[in-house]
């Protein structure tokens, strides 16, 4: 079956560590690996590499013994030198081969931004469409163990600023791999964030190959009074959330966007059409953040919808701490959450 024929066939409803204990199960990193190795299966083109993917660990599992199966030339290890694997991965990738590009942690794709920016992003603009750069860069977003200022930074904002790439952060199992394979089968250069806590969650994963459309987002807890749009890992914060606010009689309705460009617009609209309150809770700073380009499109396009001024959960606008103490007060849960969803409530 070709590439552009994969399809969705059914949507996963809701954030399932508690499913029925009769479907197939894999955790977050599992369900990576199982999008990499079909698609490896799959296409003599696909290639992955970056640094510690063949090692005992395997990227957190993720590419455990791939380099195994597929041998050195299509999973390998690489130098320490973000600009030189984004310069191979582009250049593969113009000459017809399908690369991901691994890397550890969002910190170092700062190194390669002007390949990823100049390049990566315009070449089939500039080149009127003749020039595809198929291209996924993979990397994950660390917390929780003193990661600290240089390496634990949220930086898909800058990148749904950049006309030319796509943007894609699942939360579950299930949408990492559908989101995987539709990055690989992709033509355009996707970044694809992940977050390192949500890789201790399983989730419901089925075994064929599938895919998850780019734009389209998803309902993980229908509600009726606040509108919450959460993205990657506070999704499971925002759930948690919803469960104790729930017995006070307050209902969220809990989107996740999975892909923040393109943004899924409609089904963020309509939430905000039935419950008039939005709240954004986000993993990367406030300050021109993701967050603030939802309340945008929401007032440019929902303003009669709202019956609240819109809020948003995000970090602090200083760098990122290391020690436990602080990292408790720097990053934002579910205390917050329900704190802020009880003053847009008046309670």
């Amino acid at each position: 079956m070709p590439w552009t024929k994969l399809q969705i066939e059914k949507e996963e409803p809701i954030y399932d560590d508690h499913a029925d204990e009769d479907v197939r199960k894999l955790s977050y990193g599992e369900a990576l690996r199982e999008a990499l190795d079909q698609a490896l299966e799959r296409d003599e083109r696909v290639y992955a590499m970056g640094q510690g993917v063949d090692d005992p660990g395997g990227m957190f599992g993720s590419t455990l013994d791939l380099h195994k199966k597929y041998g050195s030339d299509r999973v390998f290890d690489t130098p320490l030198s973000e600009a030189a694997m984004i310069g191979m991965a582009i250049g593969s990738a113009m000459a017809g081969l399908r690369p991901v590009s691994i890397h550890n942690r969002p910190d170092f794709l700062l190194v390669c931004m002007d390949q990823i920016v100049n390049h990566a992003a315009k070449w089939h603009f500039m080149f009127g469409g003749q020039v595809p750069i198929p291209l996924v860069i993979r990397s994950c977003i660390g917390r929780g163990w003193g990661s600290a200022a240089q390496h634990s930074q949220a930086l898909h904002s800058l990148f749904v600023h950049i006309p030319g790439l796509k943007v894609v952060m699942p939360s579950t199992a299930y949408d990492a791999k559908g989101l995987l394979i539709a990055s690989i089968a992709d033509n355009n250069p996707v970044i694809f964030m992940e977050h390192r806590w949500s890789y201790r969650h399983k989730g419901h994963v089925p075994e064929e190959v599938y895919s998850i459309p780019f734009g389209k987002g998803v309902i993980r807890r229908k509600g009726e009074h606040i509108t919450v749009v959460a993205v990657s890992h506070m999704v499971i914060e925002c759930l948690r959330a919803a469960e104790e606010l729930a017995g006070e009689g307050i209902s969220l309705e809990i989107i996740d966007p999975r892909s923040l460009k393109p943004l899924d617009e409609d089904i963020i609209l309509q939430s905000i059409k039935k419950t008039g309150r939005l709240l954004v809770a986000d993993l990367s700073w406030k300050t021109g953040g993701f967050s603030a380009e939802v309340l945008a499109m929401a007032a440019e396009k929902g303003f009669s919808y709202l019956k609240k001024p819109p809020v948003r959960i995000a970090l602090p606008d200083i760098p990122t701490p290391s020690s436990f103490v602080l990292e408790q007060a720097f990053y934002p849960g579910v205390s917050d959450i329900v704190q802020s969803v009880k003053n847009m409530m008046d309670t």
